[in-house]
């Protein structure tokens, strides 16, 4: 989904980050068709034995350059953020092959739990942190998985999920209470209306295939949700 224009900057940023530097055999394809063939398995979440073909080279060269570019295609660690900034976290799920990564979840496959935070403003991804089993619940993944410490100094919006974490979480009925006052239900209108945007975000990343049933191994998921949702900030920015 980029132009012209935004791929080129995104194989610029490869480059800066040695991304032409060689180890070994020289590589037989430029970096800008080493740069599309990673995107491409990533969108279309073909195997590697058929993607390879489509660039001219072997199954185990397409995984050297996957292994190669994957990490240098991953969003920058979050700055510091502004007075003015408001992040929003959510969990997805991946489903993913993995079993030492993943747990059978409540979409009844084995899937792997990653937090997400983004911008409320400009709606960039700003962190990913590590995965765990997709049968964590999201209280519990957003101190473990680290994505805290990514919204250390902005208010962070979330869902009720995140009961007792400190983030901004819509109103609820306490025990013996009926309904919610006028006001409560106006500010949960509001949150809902603003957590739209972290849901809208998930759904851009999940658009890449490999998001969908993911085949990588260990660390694999994290590098692919990470260069996606650089591809996905890039598309934002323009």
């Amino acid at each position: 989904g980029l132009t012209e224009s935004q791929f080129t900057r995104l194989v610029a940023l490869v480059r800066r980050r040695g991304g032409d530097i060689q180890r070994g055999r020289p590589w037989r394809l430029p970096l800008e068709n080493r740069v599309l063939l990673v995107a491409t398995y990533w969108r279309t979440n073909l195997t590697l034995r058929q993607v390879a073909p489509l660039f001219g080279v072997s199954k185990s060269a397409a995984d050297r350059i996957l292994d190669h570019l994957a990490p240098l295609l991953a969003i920058s660690p979050a700055r510091r953020p502004r007075k003015d900034t408001v992040y929003i976290v959510d969990g997805t799920l991946v489903p993913t092959r993995d079993r030492s990564i993943a747990a059978s979840s409540k979409n009844y496959r084995y899937s792997t739990n990653l937090q997400v935070v983004i911008d409320a403003n400009s709606r960039l991804v700003v962190a990913i942190r590590l995965p765990l089993p997709g049968s964590r619940n999201d209280c519990r993944a957003f101190t473990e998985s680290g994505v805290d410490r990514a919204c250390r100094g902005a208010p962070t919006i979330a869902d009720g999920g995140y009961q007792g974490t400190g983030l901004l979480i819509p109103h609820r009925k306490r025990r013996g209470q009926m309904h919610l006052s006028p006001r409560q239900e106006a500010e949960n209108a509001v949150h809902r209306r603003a957590r739209a945007r972290v849901e809208h975000a998930l759904s851009r990343l999940k658009n890449w295939k490999i998001l969908r049933d993911c085949r990588l191994k260990s660390n694999g998921v994290h590098q692919a949700m990470l260069g996606i949702a650089r591809l996905h900030n890039l598309a934002l920015t323009g």
